[in-house]
This record gives C-alpha cells, structure tokens and sequence, in this order.
C-alpha cells in the first residue's frame, strides 16, 4: 500500500505547501539525503496550535500540534520527491516544543510526529531525534519540526 494510501486510510490528508517564510527553500536534497527545513503546526496557512505547553497548550495537544508539522514536512517531502514512497527512511528529527520553563516532558510532546511517521513508514519510519523545550518559537508555534529523509535511488 502507498504512503498516500495509508494516509488516507487513516483519515488524513496533506496540508497544501506553504510558502517559506524567509531566505530559506523547504529542502534540500544531496545525495540520498533530503534535508527539510523547519515546520510549524500549520494546515493550509492557518496555525493550528498556539501557545505555550504548560500555559495555553498540554501535552496531548502539544502531540497533535507536532503530528500536524509532520503532516507539513510531508507535503514539503512529497514536493521534493514527487511522491511519498521514493522515501527510504526517516533518518533524523529534530524536535522543539514551545514550553515553560522547566517543562520536561518534551519527548512525548514530539511522540506526535515520531509515530505518525512510524505509523506510515514502519520500521523506516523509527529514526534518531532530539526534543527541546524552547522559550518561544516562529508565529507563537507550539511546535516545530526538522526532518531528515533518505531517498530511494
């Protein structure tokens, strides 16, 4: 079954690309490495979570918040690629959750983005990753993402 398949099946879909919001491309492919830029929890050009986890935003919500920027990264991926199956593996995530000081559950804040991806790619979708709480984050995001993905030759 196709990425796009399981998606489906699992009654999501992908935002529509949003347009990068500096001096910067959404990814950059060398070799059989793509490297996405960061993501933030935004379904066609609407933030879906604001705020801090610990103020204005829990951690259940801070994990749905980080699903939707690994939704974003995957349209990012699939604009690189062209489709969602010439990913070989989800390498690395670099997660940051917008949190109060002190906050340190930041791990199962970014779970949300980890098992969506294990939830698509299986065992491909099992990567290395790093979860931060951060004082603030672009447009008052409660998370964001950075992902790198290898490709299929």
């Amino acid at each position: 079954m196709s990425i796009e398949a399981k998606l489906k099946e699992m009654g999501l879909t992908l935002p529509n690309p949003a347009p990068a919001a500096g001096s910067y491309v959404p990814t950059v492919q060398t070799g059989s490495l793509l490297y996405c830029a960061g993501t933030l929890c935004s379904m066609n050009g609407q933030m879906t979570h604001t705020g801090q986890v610990g103020r204005e935003q829990t951690v259940q919500s801070g994990y749905e918040s980080a699903r939707v920027c690994a939704l974003a990264t995957l349209t990012n991926v699939k604009a690189a690629l062209g489709s969602l199956d010439r990913v070989a593996r989800i390498v690395y995530v670099g997660g940051y959750v917008n949190a109060v000081s002190g906050f340190a559950d930041s791990p199962a804040v970014i779970n949300g983005a980890s098992d969506l991806f294990v939830a698509l790619f299986g065992d491909a979708g099992k990567h290395a990753r790093a979860a931060v709480a951060v004082a603030g984050l672009p447009k008052d995001s409660t998370t964001e993402i950075q992902v790198i993905v290898e490709v299929k030759p």
